[in-house]
């Protein structure tokens, strides 16, 4: 693969002369892999401006049209599956294996977007049911909110792009891309596949930048949506000075799942291990907090531990690995610092938890106490804590003692177990015989507390993306 350049797309040019330049690092092997090159302010209060003329234009297109747009970017995209997982590997340290998984997902994504295109259907409202509106009669419609902020996360760099660019399209927005600085070369080659797909070339303008590109994003009143996966902190951050505008908001996590005393031992070890520790434990939902009934704790512990040595930790472009790296040595050394606050809290290190450069070897803790980060904070690493437990409401409630609310996980063969902690269980969703890391790209995904606003998956984040428009006929038709 050629040496990667991150570029910024605003009114129909790449933008690459006189920008700063930043250097694109492999993580995995600490290698200068290409250069990306930032936005100015000037460049970004273009992209507003254009963006804001371009949103006539784009609501007045077709829904046909729309949805052949995106149909054909979910074609070139499955055209090109193995160009983008090597990049994403390339770019993120993501081994292959979850890379292909998802540019699937993203092409998946892409084509539900498309099909929620022709979907964009109101209802009438008789007016009789009032004695002021016998004649009366008032219609929905579906109307774009105009223009989409969309700020991406390096985790899933191209299916969280999809999940936002998808949506906002269909439902006629015109779109500022900001994707995470870490991965913004994922977003450079998937904007030039839209326009090989036919995309207008004002409906997206990409923005390549950091912190302060985002503010002058999120401020800015011509924006009329946010649309932001990402920490928590910077979730309230956009709330707070976003001003009078919609924000939807997909946070982070510290995903507990329940292993019940009459679970399938060996499915919930073996779930818990692939899960824990897919992409480095870099999802919002891996599992992260594991409940385990004392009763079952040894066998349990055993075939934890035997499931999770036997993960190959390697090259990210290697097809045999399970585990690449971080994202960059700095966040791997944080969780290094994480494991070691909990093993002097009292924890017990059963196994992993090494690091080199930005890889972990997929850590396994026994019951740390709850004020420790990896218990009490989103970890966002190859780490999974065990924690004993006696009765399924003791479970429940340190499941629920978090200021996070995204998903959870139980495993049982009880249904008025299942349904018990599906009722009492305070997350966004519940998966029964599953972890807390399991999604469907179709379903609605979101979460509560300090996990988010609204909710994904594209039929749903249309909703959030469209106002209701009505319309009245005092008279009757």
């Amino acid at each position: 693969m050629s040496e990667l350049k991150a570029l910024s797309y605003i009114n129909g040019e790449w933008l690459d002369a006189n920008h700063v330049k930043e250097d694109i690092i492999n993580p995995y092997s600490g290698e200068i892999i290409g250069a990306s090159y930032l936005a100015s302010s000037e460049d970004i209060e273009q992209a507003l401006s254009i963006a804001q003329q371009a949103k006539k234009q784009i609501a007045g297109m077709s829904a046909l049209e729309r949805s052949t747009l995106l149909t054909k970017a979910a074609t070139l995209l499955e055209e090109q599956k193995e160009h983008f997982a090597k990049l994403i590997s390339l770019e993120l340290g993501k081994p292959l294996k979850y890379t292909r998984d998802e540019v699937s997902r993203s092409i998946e994504t892409m084509a539900l977007s498309a099909q929620e295109a022709n979907r964009l259907i109101g209802e009438t409202i008789p007016g009789n049911v009032s004695s002021r509106g016998q004649e009366a009669m008032a219609m929905t419609f579906k109307v774009p909110v105009g223009v989409v902020l969309a700020i991406t996360p390096f985790n899933a760099p191209l299916n969280l792009i999809c999940h936002k660019v998808g949506p906002a399209f269909a439902a006629g927005n015109a779109i500022i891309l900001k994707p995470a600085p870490q991965t913004s070369a994922v977003a450079t080659a998937f904007v030039k596949l839209l326009l090989e797909a036919g995309f207008p070339e004002k409906a997206l303008q990409l923005v390549i930048g950091g912190v302060d590109a985002g503010r002058q994003l999120v401020t800015d009143e011509r924006t009329n949506l946010i649309s932001f996966t990402g920490g928590a902190a910077g979730g309230e951050h956009i709330s707070n000075s976003a001003g009078l505008k919609k924000v939807l908001l997909e946070l982070g996590g510290n995903g507990a799942t329940i292993v019940h005393h009459d679970a399938d031992i060996e499915k919930a070890a073996s779930l818990c291990a692939k899960t824990g520790f897919s992409n480095s434990g870099q999802s919002c939902i891996s599992v992260q907090r594991i409940y385990v009934h004392k009763h079952i704790l040894p066998s349990f512990i055993e075939s934890l531990k035997q499931k999770v040595e036997q993960l190959v930790v390697g090259d990210p472009l290697s097809s045999e690995s399970d585990i690449g790296c971080m994202v960059d040595v700095q966040a791997a050394k944080r969780v290094e610092a994480w494991i070691q606050e909990a093993e002097k809290m009292g924890a017990q290190l059963l196994s992993g938890g090494l690091r080199k450069g930005a890889s972990i070897t997929p850590a396994i803790l026994l019951n740390p106490p709850k004020q420790a980060k990896v218990v009490c904070e989103e970890v966002f690493g190859p780490v999974v804590c065990v924690l004993p437990y006696e009765e399924l409401n003791e479970a429940i409630k340190e499941a629920n003692d978090s200021r996070y609310g995204l998903q959870a996980g139980i495993f049982t063969n009880q249904m008025d177990v299942a349904l018990h902690a599906a009722k009492e269980l305070e997350t966004g969703g519940v998966v029964i015989n599953g972890t807390s890391n399991f999604r469907l790209d179709h379903w609605p995904y979101g979460g509560i507390k300090r996990s988010g606003i609204g909710r994904e998956g594209p039929r749903f984040a249309i909703e959030e993306m469209t106002e209701s428009k009505m319309v009245v006929l005092p008279n009757g038709l």
